[in-house]
């Protein structure tokens, strides 16, 4: 794949769940096997989920395997531009400015939160 890809927290839940469809397990497959990007605010959604305890294992493990990218000066600018452009939900606006910064691409179920921010190239697993 090469170009790299930053996972929202539905989409890592979900993956790590097995709850995607054949397609969308197999997408992610490759992504993570090219080291994903995930957001500070992700790690914080995911491992602040009350998971039972093996799952949390795995959890914790997924987050161990991903590159973590953290507020920058950068990020906070564009989240602050973000935000007031576009009246998204901080966490949101983070992962989104995360992406724009980077030119990632975000995977995410929530294509609905994010369609309306130019420049971000969005990809439903759940419809691939």
């Amino acid at each position: 794949m090469g170009q790299g890809f930053l996972i929202d927290s539905n989409a890592i839940i979900d993956y790590l769940g097995n709850k995607l469809p054949h397609s969308g397990i197999r997408f992610l497959n490759d992504v993570v096997d090219d080291l994903p990007h995930v957001s500070v605010i992700s790690k914080i959604e995911v491992l602040g989920y009350n998971a039972p305890t093996s799952a949390q294992k795995i959890l914790e493990e997924f987050m161990t395997d991903v590159t973590i990218i953290d507020l920058s000066d950068e990020i906070i600018a564009e989240t602050i531009r973000i935000r007031r452009n576009f009246k998204l939900k901080l966490p949101d606006a983070i992962i989104a400015a995360s992406a724009n910064v980077l030119r990632l691409p975000i995977i995410t179920r929530n294509i609905s939160d994010f369609k309306n921010i130019t420049g971000l190239k969005l990809i439903d697993p759940w419809n691939i």
